[in-house]
């Protein structure tokens, strides 16, 4: 079992493949808030998320036994799972990728005087972010929602998108590199902040 996988998921997965529906049940708690925030992070349309959840979790349950603990944890696997069946969806589509900011830890402070001006200026901000976002790639997007909106590993996002750590470490480079240009002129403290850069 990783390391890092809370002992609840660990034994609510040997509960399952002992036949113990209600493990299933609790399994599908635990874990659904997070798959569901990475499907509407990816499509951003509540009916698509919500169907794409359940489809992943309807493989992930007939497809237990193939889960290997020594491979990844339960929720990369899951991740893995909902992350091709996303690609599927925006790919027949061509779903446009708006509002990602929403589902970043994006705190952006509030300014001392609730004024309508200080409002909108922070407002402004929040769409310059969103903007900026809308503009990555669609392998750049993943990188940085997997990464702040997730907080996965760089081990983990090249487990969930299927490459090698060092092309996950480079997506996200080049992610904050491309942030960084576009919101340089109109908010470079917000953008650290946005990526949580680590120094």
């Amino acid at each position: 079992m990783n390391a890092a996988e809370p002992e609840i998921l660990h034994e609510l997965v040997a509960r399952s493949l002992s036949g113990d529906q209600g493990a299933y049940e609790a399994l599908y708690t635990q874990c659904s808030p997070l798959i569901y925030r990475l499907c509407y992070g990816l499509l951003m349309n509540r009916q698509d998320a919500e169907d794409v959840m359940q489809e992943a979790f309807v493989y992930a349950f007939r497809n237990l036994r193939r889960f290997d603990s020594k491979r990844a944890s339960f929720k990369t696997w899951l991740y893995t799972i909902a992350l091709s069946r996303c690609r599927n969806v925006y790919r027949r589509k061509h779903l446009p990728w708006i509002d990602l900011a929403s589902l970043l830890p994006i705190d952006l402070p509030a300014p001392r005087a609730e004024t309508p001006e200080a409002r909108l200026a922070r407002n402004d901000l929040r769409v310059s972010v969103e903007s900026a976002l809308a503009d990555l790639s669609p392998a750049l997007r993943e990188a940085v929602v997997l990464r702040y909106g997730h907080g996965l590993t760089y081990r983990e996002i090249a487990e969930v998108i299927g490459c090698p750590q060092k092309t996950a470490e480079s997506r996200v480079r080049l992610a904050h590199e491309r942030l960084r240009g576009l919101l340089q002129t109109e908010a470079p403290s917000l953008l650290a902040d946005l990526l949580r850069m680590e120094a």
